[in-house]
């Protein structure tokens, strides 16, 4: 039995909930975004979380994805998402990819390097050789960081297509809820955007080179504003 000494002592000792440190669950490098919004995390300098998401989508392991193994993909992925089971992604499941799975895909997440990727230094200001940034040489420099400096924004930072929220842009009809079906539908016209040659399968080495053109087009050039926003989505249902 516990006096009351010692549990007076042992209540002191525990802080109040308040005041206890909050531990936040960090990652070291960007993540690959797959093309319905799965994050794969690199643990390491030398992982290859693209090719990480390639061999778990070919589920028969030949070497080539089919537009039947993404929808599969697509439905393995849905079920983690889809936590209640009623075959639905509601707003709070949505919120909870947004938050918890995928912070990458909002928009004011600071872009992370790629692993084993080397980050600039910050650009400092030559005036008076006090190491100062100029105003907008921090402005540019918060813009690379957030992604805002290109055409890239949110997921299609880390990702194989031009789309900021993979999983919202499965909602095609906009009721703020995305059914299986919807995503089958989206995993289906997305293996259609990558499959640029109409072959019917998409291997390994096609997806990197879609990658490192992404990559090499990514916020070098500052998007105009007044210019067609070309970033790949669903499309808006047309009526009958």
């Amino acid at each position: 039995m516990i006096s009351g000494f010692l549990l007076t002592a042992l209540t002191l000792a525990v802080p109040p909930a308040d005041q206890r440190p909050i531990y936040v669950n960090g990652h070291a490098w960007a993540p690959f975004i797959s093309p319905m919004g799965e994050p794969f995390r690199a643990h390491s300098k030398t992982d290859d979380t693209l090719a990480d998401w390639f061999h778990k989508a070919d589920r028969n392991g030949d070497g080539v994805l089919t537009s039947d193994e993404m929808v599969a993909d697509a439905d393995r992925f849905f079920a983690s998402l889809d936590t209640d089971g009623n075959g639905e992604i509601d707003p709070d499941e949505l919120a909870n990819y947004e938050y918890e799975i995928a912070p990458d895909v909002q928009v004011n997440s600071r872009r992370r390097p790629a692993p084993g990727e080397s980050v600039p230094p910050p650009k400092l200001g030559s005036a008076g050789g006090d190491h100062k940034r100029s105003a907008r040489e921090a402005e540019r420099l918060d813009e690379d960081q957030l992604g805002l400096g290109g055409k890239l924004q949110g997921a299609a930072r880390y990702g194989l297509l031009d789309m900021p929220e993979p999983v919202a842009a499965a909602d095609t009809d906009f009721n703020r809820g995305i059914t299986r079906e919807e995503f089958r539908q989206a995993a289906v016209r997305r293996f259609g955007l990558l499959d640029s040659g109409r072959n019917g399968r998409l291997t390994l080495a096609q997806l990197e080179a879609v990658r490192s053109v992404a990559l090499a087009d990514d916020h070098r050039t500052k998007r105009d504003l007044d210019a067609p926003d070309l970033r790949v989505g669903n499309g808006v249902p047309q009526p009958n």
